[in-house]
This record gives structure tokens, sequence and C-alpha cells, in this order.
């Protein structure tokens, strides 16, 4: 009788776990498709300064919090603007947009906007800007988020100890504009 009593409680306690976690899942971001898909999507992505100037995250980068991003899909052939929205990051850095529909016929870029940083407020042209696949119709079954690559603002100048981390990753030389 002690076995199937314990089989039994092993059985609720397994089942209060699962609806717990049940509970706490996110709700989803847009109502579901005919399909049973998620009509949008979500992108996501990371604000940081490039203290060094660099071109990539260095561990002297830091995220920026409360800068301003902004998503724009462009028909492909007609540059003709179909969709376009704004963020702001979070505490971390992290922005979230919610976007409506497929945008398969679109390049979808987000793009720095506003630094709350005045030191670390440069915006470097082609490097201010991370595409995102919106659509579904890739033959890759997903779900509807999407993450951008991390885009940076520029410090105005760099660090002192920037010529010494670049040294580091073998990327330093004497033409380089850090010291």
């Amino acid at each position: 009788m002690m076995p199937q009593l314990r089989g039994h409680i092993g059985l609720l306690l397994a089942a209060a776990a699962v609806a717990a976690v049940a509970s706490t899942a996110p709700p989803p971001t847009k109502a579901p498709a005919p399909g049973g898909e998620p009509s949008g999507f979500v992108v996501a992505g990371r604000v940081y300064c490039d203290n060094c100037r660099a071109g990539f995250e260095t561990n002297v980068s830091h995220n920026i919090a409360g800068a301003t991003v902004q998503m724009e899909c462009r028909h492909f052939e007609t540059q003709q603007l179909h969709d376009k929205a704004e963020a702001t990051t979070d505490a971390g850095g992290w922005y979230r947009m919610d976007i409506g529909d497929d945008h398969q016929e679109e390049i979808c870029e987000v793009m720095l906007v506003k630094s709350p940083e005045a030191e670390c407020a440069e915006i470097e042209r082609f490097r201010d800007r991370s595409r995102v696949p919106l659509t579904r119709n890739n033959g890759i079954k997903q779900s509807g988020v999407r993450y951008s690559n991390p885009i940076a603002f520029f410090r105005k100048e760099p660090l002192q100890n920037c010529g010494e981390i670049l040294r580091a990753y073998a990327l330093y030389n004497d033409t380089s504009e850090n010291p």
C-alpha cells in the first residue's frame, strides 16, 4: 500500500510542478494565425558603447540603458517604407519591439537613433544597424522571436587603456587611432 501512495504523491507533485511552470509562462505576443502560429514577430537586441572605437565589443564596452533604436522595413526593390517601430533600451541595454506582419518582400533593419550618454553618442555610418529577417517563409520552423546583432554607439575619444586592450587582441599598430 505504501508504494502506491508514494507513486500517487510523486504524480501529484509532478502535476503541480507542470502547472506552476505553465502559469509563469509569458503570454503570447500576437494571436495565432489560422495555421496556428503567431502572426507577428518580436524583435529583440542590445545596444552598447564601443569605448575603444574598435568596431566590436571589448572588455571595456558597456551596455547603454535608455538608448533609442528604430526598425524600418523597406521593400527590397522600391525602398518604399512598409513598417516602422521604435523602442528604448532597458537597464541592461536590451530593447524589444512587437512587429505586426510577415515582411518577406522587405529588408528590415534596426538602427541607432539616440544615446543618453553624451560621451558615447557617435553614430558611425554602416555600423549603426543590424538586419533582421522577419518572415516565416524561410524553410525553418521557429518561433516569432528574432534577435538582432548588438549595435554600438562610439565613444568620441577612446579610453586611455584601449591601445593595451587592442594589443591583447593583436589589433593595434602604429596607425591605430587608439594610443
